[in-house]
């Protein structure tokens, strides 16, 4: 029997007909007549020398030789797609697709697309707001912004910044707190956003790294840390804020940050992709532009007093 491999239409009939288990959506998936696709399988038959389905009165089942062979037909398309996806994203060389989480999209990273157009008027900028880790050959995206730990050895991961939280609220409420201590009195805010990770830094911590003594339990909650600033922002309370994601509002006198007592974080900011790809063109023009705003973006006088995520357990 010769180890030759069959046309490749012919697997390519086979394992969409073993997926759907049906000639018939396999020939629509196909764009081809059911009668075409049922000669492809006849053929693939034919140069095997025994049946890969058992035809029914209306439906298909596989045969034993069939159940072996899916698999890794459709593993192996599956394999072909990305390659051909990946060769086609590199050919796209003015396009970069970056994905972060809301938060970070919304409050850092859209307000700044014009001075990356600027700076890059080469490069088309695509944002896909998200908090799944990103599959980039299944999502076709190029770079993804994560707040979390460490990425897997298959990717480039570096971390942009160090992420610190501190006290914020707005101009009008910080107009009524002068020291910490006029905190035990205010409605607190807690964003919920990093209780997924050890060690996450929280009222209570902060509370008694500022001295003070108050029952943290009580105040609104959010799961996402822009909900948080923008309660904050709105006069609701104090929140305990990334800074990374609170910065512009900082910046434009939205929120005031006035003490400088800050709790470091385990999760960092990290930028992540396909090792290899943070030395193609796009990537690297949008990584260096990134790690130039987070730089200048830096807020070193909120963390003359920085406690570090493993020293919090302690406190």
């Amino acid at each position: 029997m010769s180890s030759r491999l069959p046309p490749l239409t012919a697997l390519r009939a086979f394992e969409a007909a073993a997926r759907h288990m049906s000639f018939a959506r396999a020939a629509d998936e196909l764009f081809v007549t059911p009668a075409a696709l049922s000669y492809q399988i006849k053929s693939l038959e034919t140069a095997l020398g025994q049946p890969l389905f058992r035809r029914l009165n209306r439906a298909v089942e596989l045969t034993e030789v069939g159940q072996m062979l899916s698999p890794a037909m459709t593993e192996g398309f599956a394999t072909l797609s990305a390659a051909w996806r990946n060769v086609q994203r590199m050919n796209v060389t003015n396009v970069l697709t970056v994905t972060a989480g809301p938060a970070f999209t919304s409050k850092w990273l859209a307000p700044r697309m014009y001075d990356f157009a600027q700076a890059h008027p080469e490069i088309e900028l695509r944002f896909a707001a998200g908090l799944k880790f990103a599959d980039f050959d299944r999502d076709q995206v190029d770079v993804a912004i994560r707040f979390g730990l460490e990425a897997d050895d298959n990717l480039f991961s570096e971390q942009i910044i160090e992420e610190v939280v501190t006290p914020m609220m707005s101009p009008q409420l910080a107009e009524r707190i002068k020291t910490p201590a006029d905190l035990v009195q205010m409605t607190l805010i807690h964003n919920e956003s990093l209780r997924i990770f050890k060690h996450a830094p929280n009222w209570g911590t902060w509370m008694r790294v500022a001295g003070l003594k108050r029952d943290t339990s009580h105040g609104p909650r959010f799961s996402q840390a822009d909900h948080a600033l923008d309660a904050a922002m709105a006069g609701a309370g104090v929140v305990l804020g990334r800074m990374t994601v609170a910065g512009p509002a900082i910046a434009a006198g939205q929120l005031i940050a006035p003490f400088d007592i800050a709790l470091g974080t385990e999760p960092q900011l990290r930028f992540v992709c396909p090792n290899g790809h943070e030395k193609r063109p796009n990537v690297a023009a949008f990584k260096s532009w990134l790690f130039q705003e987070m730089e200048g973006a830096r807020h070193n006088e909120l963390t003359q007093v920085l406690i570090p995520p493993q020293d919090q357990s302690k406190l």
